[in-house]
């Protein structure tokens, strides 16, 4: 069944980034549509300040071909008077979008050709004065030069005031520039604090959730609260984890159950069995009568039955008994390695019907170890047990022991059966669990040692190869004292 959920902008995580992207693609299209407007006042400002340099130049060479003709007015040359009438006529073509100045020129021309003509009829002496090349004598050259003198002038007003308009558009771009560059810079810093408080903010807390999920305590909850993607995960998360936590509260009840039942029938089954024991014993003695082959041998299979029912009762009774205390009736006693291997290997090869050669080590310069021997002994006949049964007949098969820096020491079994395939190892010390080729026993002697290992503060574990055999050992701390001991185990 899948949920469908309103798409809104306000139920999307990413609404915001997405609206400023679009935003920001507004502003660099906003910018570039500015820039090309700038660009276009800014050639057009260069045009025009381009033309009035052009027609001050213009005018400065009118005005010198004023000077030069007045000068040569005595002389027969036309050089002069050409040179007035080119920069004129360029002047003429270069103003016409200017009425005033093309009326002051058509001024110009009017006193220009008085003046000529005057010349002409030599009505007046021409001046010397070379100061500005004004003559009193004559008052139509003075007029002309003042002429063009003011359309310099107004032309180099006009050039300012082009050169105003141009530094304000250079000013509007900069501006505008410096705009988008702060807009970018607040929407980069605005989109990294939303993604900070919309996603990291809410994955961090989902990790941290995750790891208390982890280790099983299934109780907590994701406290985020939001409309948008990550609020709908939370919401199903926390879903999720309450379901999770009702249904490991009912297998806990029902485990606790089980075992309260496992620990209430062996009890109930010890005493019969125990019974049993005695009987078959007798009988198998002669107290009852003399017992044929037959019924000899039919006793002795229900005695060995018995005898497998009793050690599987007791090995439940001992699993239930460290799950309640936690080993906090072990004794703390110093650990004679070379006194227990001797007694497992006793018992062994008394118990045992198959052929095997065994090798015991004992490193040199142990430690001494504190713990409960019966119980070490107990892991130790364990494990050899295992190891014989998964061997071929005269497989080799090493016990050891030796320290393990000089905080430990290692107690390891190896064999050279079958080996453990990996996918196995990691159950392999779970209750009612067996490995291929180590069947015939009720899958919870692992299980108990890895009990008794952990209420010693040690560890077990398990090497192996699959057609390589296996190597299983176990390592116990080396505390100062046996009071330290103890103390961390009180």
């Amino acid at each position: 069944m899948r949920l469908r959920v309103p798409y809104t902008l306000k139920n999307n995580l990413f609404a915001p980034l997405y609206i400023s992207f679009f935003v920001l693609v507004l502003l660099v299209v906003g910018e570039q549509g500015v820039d090309f407007w700038i660009e276009s006042l800014t050639q057009k400002a260069v045009g025009v300040i381009t033309h009035s340099l052009v027609v001050e130049r213009e005018g400065e060479r009118l005005l010198n071909a004023v000077i030069q003709e007045e000068r040569a007015s005595l002389k027969t040359s036309t050089k002069e008077a050409l040179a007035f009438h080119r920069s004129f006529n360029r002047l003429y073509n270069l103003v016409q979008d200017n009425p005033a100045q093309l009326k002051q020129l058509d001024q110009i021309k009017y006193f220009y050709d008085r003046w000529k003509s005057q010349l002409a009829h030599k009505a007046f002496p021409v001046s010397t004065n070379t100061k500005g090349y004004s003559s009193i004598e004559n008052p139509l050259f003075n007029t002309l030069y003042a002429q063009i003198l003011s359309l310099l002038e107004s032309e180099q007003i006009l050039l300012s005031k082009r050169k105003y308009q141009a530094q304000q558009i250079h000013e509007i771009n900069f501006s505008v520039k410096l705009f988008s560059l702060m807009a970018i810079l607040a929407g980069v810093f605005w989109n990294l604090n939303l993604l900070h408080r919309r996603v990291k903010v809410p994955l961090n807390q989902l990790i941290k959730v995750g790891e208390i999920w982890r280790a099983g305590q299934m109780e907590a909850r994701l406290g985020y609260s939001s409309s948008d993607e990550i609020g709908h995960l939370a919401g199903v998360l926390n879903q999720m984890a309450g379901e999770a936590c009702y249904r490991q509260q009912r297998i806990e009840v029902r485990n606790e159950q089980l075992e309260d039942l496992i620990s209430a029938l062996s009890h109930d089954l010890r005493t019969p069995l125990l019974a049993t024991r005695a009987t078959l014993e007798s009988m198998l003695k002669g107290a009852f009568g003399s017992v044929n082959d037959t019924w000899k041998e039919i006793f002795e299979e229900y005695h060995q039955t018995n005898e497998d029912l009793l050690k599987l009762i007791e090995t439940l009774l001992d699993v239930s008994r460290y799950e309640t205390t936690r080993g906090a009736n072990l004794s703390h006693d110093p650990l004679n390695w070379k006194r227990i291997f001797v007694k497992v290997i006793t018992q062994i090869k008394a118990t045992s019907k198959s052929e095997f050669a065994l090798i015991d080590k004992i490193g040199q310069s142990l430690p001494t170890v504190y713990g409960d021997e019966v119980e070490i002994r107990r892991v130790v006949q364990n494990l050899l047990e295992n190891a014989i049964r998964a061997s071929e007949p005269n497989n080799e098969i090493v016990l050891e022991v030796e320290p393990l820096g000089e905080a430990q020491v290692k107690v390891s079994v190896r064999d050279r059966g079958l080996g453990i395939a990996q996918q196995e190892k990691e159950r392999l010390f779970h209750r009612f669990t067996q490995g291929r080729g180590r069947c015939g026993q009720a899958g919870l002697g692992l299980y108990l040692c890895r009990q008794i290992i952990q209420a010693h503060g040690g560890s077990i574990g398990v090497e192996s190869t699959l057609g390589k055999g296996s190597t299983f050992w176990f390592t116990l701390c080396v505390p100062t004292s046996k009071t330290e001991f103890e103390n961390n185990w009180k």
